[in-house]
C-alpha cells in the first residue's frame, strides 16, 4: 500500500451523538469530513491569518455572519452548504469589501446520513474557492434526534475594504438608478417547489451565487456607486425600503422592466404569492449615479453574475412611500416591506 494513502477510520454511516462527544468519534468525523476538504491553517483553537491588504492605509475591516437553516439542506440548484458561502461573501461584497476568510459552523441531528455531510462540505469547498475566500476555522456539535433538521450550518465572514470606498444606503440621492443583476424570485419558487407540498412540477433552479466578482466590476465601472444590497429574505421589496428608508428617498421601479421568469411569475399567480418578495441568494441591486448607469451595465453584463443586469427604476424626492411602482397598466401601487413571511426555511 501506498505510504501516502489515507486509510479512513470513520466506519459509521450516520451521525451518532458519539460523533458530538469530544473524543476519538468525533475527531475522526471532524477530520474525515472537514478539514481534510477545507485544509484550514493549522488546528489551533482559533484561525492565524494575515493579508497584504490590510496594510494599506485606509483599509477597513468588514466583519458579518449569518445563520442558515434551509430546508430541504439540497434543493435544485445548491444546498444548505452552498448557500451557507454565498450567503456570507454577499454580505461583504456589497459593503465593497473583498470576503478573505470564512468561519463554518455546524449543528447536525443525530441520524444525519455521513455521505450527505460529505456532499455538503464538498459543496462548500467549490463555492469558497470560486469566490476566492478559505474557510480557516470552524465548530461542530451534534444533537439528538428530533433536536434539528438533519444540519443547521452558521458561517461567519472577514473582508477588507479598501480606502476610499464607503458604500452606504444613506449616500443614495434623487436621481440615481437602481440596477439588479438578473432575475427575480428563483431561489424562492426553487424552494418551494423541492419541498414537494404542493406538487408542483418545474425546472427552476436556485439563483444561489457569489456575487464578489460583480461587485468588483461595479466599483470599477462606478466610481460614485452609492450603495447595494443583495435581495434575500423579504426579496427585492424589503431591500429596496430598507434602502429608501436609510437616504430619506423614493425609489419609483418600473413593472414591464423586472426580470422575471414566466414560471416564476406563474407560480406566484397560482399560489398568490407576490414575486416583489421572494426570496434571493445571487441577486442584488445597486444604486448609482445616472451618468455611471450605462457604464455600470455593461461592466455587470460582462460578468457570469451579471449578464442579465437591467435597470429598473429611479431614485426620487422624498415622497409619501419609500417604495412605489409604475404597473403595466399606466397605474402607481405601493411596494411595502413584507409583512410577516411569504416561505419560513428559506435560507
Amino acid at each position: 500500500m501506498n505510504k501516502n494513502t489515507r486509510v479512513s477510520r470513520l466506519r459509521d454511516n450516520r451521525v451518532t451523538l458519539a460523533h458530538g462527544g469530544g473524543g476519538k468519534a468525533m475527531r475522526d468525523l471532524i477530520e474525515e469530513v472537514f478539514t481534510t476538504v477545507f485544509q484550514p491553517p493549522g488546528m489551533e483553537d482559533q484561525a492565524r491569518v494575515m493579508s497584504d491588504a490590510l496594510q494599506e492605509s485606509g483599509a477597513r475591516l468588514a466583519f458579518t455572519t449569518d445563520s442558515f437553516v434551509v430546508t430541504p439542506v439540497e434543493f435544485p440548484g445548491g444546498d444548505i452548504g452552498k448557500i451557507a458561502v454565498c450567503g456570507t461573501v454577499n454580505d461583504l461584497a456589497v459593503g465593497g469589501a473583498k470576503p478573505l476568510w470564512l468561519s463554518a459552523s455546524f449543528i447536525i441531528e443525530e441520524g444525519t446520513e455521513i455521505a450527505l455531510l460529505r456532499r455538503i462540505v464538498a459543496s462548500m469547498a467549490l463555492e469558497a474557492e470560486k469566490a476566492g475566500v478559505r474557510i480557516v476555522t470552524g465548530d461542530t456539535k451534534v444533537v439528538g434526534r428530533g433536536s434539528a433538521d438533519k444540519i443547521f450550518v452558521t458561517t461567519s465572514g472577514i473582508g477588507v475594504i479598501p480606502p476610499d470606498l464607503d458604500l452606504n444606503a444613506k449616500a443614495i440621492q434623487p436621481g440615481d438608478v437602481a440596477i439588479v443583476n438578473g432575475v427575480l424570485g428563483d431561489h424562492g419558487a426553487a424552494i418551494l417547489a423541492a419541498r414537494g407540498d404542493l406538487a408542483l412540477s418545474t425546472d427552476i433552479e436556485s439563483d444561489c451565487q457569489s456575487l464578489s466578482e460583480l461587485m468588483e466590476a461595479v466599483v470599477a465601472a462606478a466610481p460614485d456607486v452609492r450603495a447595494a444590497r443583495d435581495a434575500t429574505r423579504g426579496g427585492l421589496a424589503s431591500a429596496l425600503n430598507e434602502m429608501a428608508e436609510a437616504s430619506g428617498v423614493t425609489v419609483e421601479i418600473d413593472e414591464d422592466r423586472l426580470p422575471l421568469r414566466a414560471e416564476v411569475k406563474g407560480m406566484c399567480e397560482i399560489l398568490g404569492l407576490d414575486p416583489l418578495y421572494l426570496a434571493n441568494e445571487g441577486t442584488l441591486v445597486v444604486f448609482v449615479p445616472e451618468a455611471q448607469a450605462d457604464a455600470t451595465l455593461e461592466a455587470m453584463r460582462a460578468t457570469t453574475a451579471g449578464r442579465n443586469a437591467v435597470a429598473i427604476g429611479r431614485a426620487l424626492s422624498k415622497g409619501t412611500m419609500p417604495v412605489v411602482m409604475k404597473t403595466s397598466f399606466g397605474g402607481t401601487r405601493i411596494v411595502d416591506m413584507l409583512v410577516g413571511e411569504q416561505l419560513p426555511r428559506i435560507c
